[in-house]
This record gives C-alpha cells, structure tokens and sequence, in this order.
C-alpha cells in the first residue's frame, strides 16, 4: 500500500485510544452535526496546530488554515475563494461566536515577503497569496536597523491585527461584530518557546498569557 506508513500507525494508536475514549463524542457529533463556538484562522505550518495548541476535543473548533494564515478583503467578484468560503460556513451556518487569527513565530510565508524570495514555480502562487501582507508592511515601515528577528518578529503580529481589519470588511461579520455577537481576536504562538500572547487593543500590542489564564479551555470529553 502506498499510503504513508505513518498515517496508518497514527491511525492505530488514535483508534486504539482516543477514540475508544472519546467514541460517545464522534458519534453524538455524527448525530448532531457540530456546533463551534469558535474559529481559528491558522497557517498552514505543519508545527502550529491549532487543535494541538489550545488542546481542543472533536468538534471544538472550526478551522482554515493557508499560508500566513490571512484573509483577503471582502471580494464578491465570483471567484473562487476558499478562505471567503469558510468564513461563510463559518458565520452564518455554524454561528461561532469567536474567530481567532493564529500567527506564528518562524513563518515562511512572512520571511519569503520580507526577502522578497523568488518564486517557486511559474504560477507563483505563494508570492500573489502574500501580498496580502502589504498593509501589515507599511504599518511595520522599513526593517531599518532592526535585526531581522525582530523584523519578522513585528510583521507576523501585525500581519495578524491587518486581517482583523480585513474580517471587517465581510458584510456577515461587521454587523455581528457591532451588535456584540461575534468577537475577533488576533493571537501569536512562538514555536520555540511554547509561549502563545493575544493582541490587546486597548495597550496596541501582544500580551503573553500565561497557561493559568489561558481564555479557551478544553471541557475534556
């Protein structure tokens, strides 16, 4: 079989486990369908899981994940558009209450903007998907003298607060977010240390959370 091997043997020891533990909750789900509270706009980075990071259960959490973990502004031009799509599903089927964008530390997707990296392939994909982050860029202004850590540092945060701005311009999410039914949060997980910090609006920056304090916990199933 041409499978990986690798996904067979997570697969064993998940239906060997946790699904035997947890089997009352696949099948109410089954039943049921989901029901989210909250969403979490994730990079696609194969270390920055969401599910993993914020210990979710099955049906916990709605998530979409793409490079840089962004949002295009609100284009109802009949594209198609993926992330436009799940935001649909999102807000007006599953109703969630919260939508979070996950940035990370280590981004490839932000570090091939800020070194301006040639592209991968002739349709170049990856380079027309990041140009997104021109807003976020402008705000950061010119690396400068910065090292560039700290560069990179400041443009994945403020990627993640330009595409809160970006959510507001979805028609579906504006009017939810000003009658107090759906709160948008941006957050940033550093890979190395573990440490994960959400934007404060009110002090303009990130501020770390300690594990005590996390805002979102597991109910444990």
């Amino acid at each position: 079989m041409s499978f990986p091997q690798r996904l067979i043997e997570g697969y064993s020891a998940f239906a060997g486990g946790r699904l035997k533990s947890e089997q009352d909750r696949f099948r109410q789900l089954a039943e049921i369908g989901q029901s989210p509270e909250i969403m979490v706009i994730g990079c696609c980075d194969s270390r920055v899981a969401p599910e993993a990071i914020f210990d979710a259960g099955p049906g916990e959490l709605f998530v979409a994940r793409n490079i840089a973990n962004l949002v295009p502004p609100y284009t109802p031009d009949g594209a198609q558009r993926a992330v436009s799509a799940a935001l649909e599903f999102a807000v007006q089927a599953l109703r969630v209450k919260h939508i979070v964008v996950l940035a990370h530390a280590q981004c490839g997707g932000i570090r091939a903007y800020a070194e301006e990296a040639a592209p991968l392939s002739p349709g170049d994909f990856i380079g027309r998907w990041i140009e997104l982050l021109e807003p976020a860029a402008k705000v950061v202004g010119p690396r400068g003298d910065r090292g560039m850590t700290e560069y990179l540092t400041a443009l994945e945060q403020q990627a993640a607060v330009s595409t809160l701005d970006n959510l507001m311009t979805f028609p579906c999410i504006s009017i939810l977010v000003e009658r107090g039914k759906l709160q948008l949060h941006a957050a940033y997980f550093g890979v190395a240390t573990g440490d994960l910090s959400v934007y404060d609006p009110a002090q303009k920056k990130f501020v770390r959370i300690e594990p005590a304090d996390a805002p979102f916990k597991s109910p444990g199933f």
